[in-house]
């Protein structure tokens, strides 16, 4: 496999990832973002641990859907992250949402 074909073949699957979450995005309430994943959800709770100094975040979630493309199954049915980088919350304004067409991603 060329560079090339390597390089179409995850243009391809990014392009498939966005149109799952374009058709997906509106099920949800919440965005969370860590420094490993993109997920949404309906359903969530973080914890904020601290041990001897060092401060870490918990994050657990129930029917959530993954921003990975190279998962074979995005929607899981519980999900829990540990990490000590930051965690992104926030709340979809469902009337705010509009999502650009295939035409307009630039991928």
């Amino acid at each position: 496999m060329s560079a090339e074909d390597l390089e179409k073949y995850e243009t391809e699957m990014e392009l498939k990832l966005y149109r799952e979450y374009r058709d997906v995005v509106g099920l949800f309430k919440f965005v969370i973002e860590t420094e490993r994943r993109f997920y949404l959800t309906n359903d969530y709770e973080m914890q904020v641990h601290s041990v001897q100094g060092e401060v870490f975040f918990e994050v657990s979630m129930a029917d959530a859907w993954v921003w990975d493309m190279y998962r074979p199954a995005r929607f899981v049915k519980q999900v829990r992250v540990l990490t000590f980088k930051d965690v992104n919350i926030e709340e979809l304004n469902k009337s705010e949402l509009n999502l650009p067409e295939d035409s307009d991603f630039k991928g």
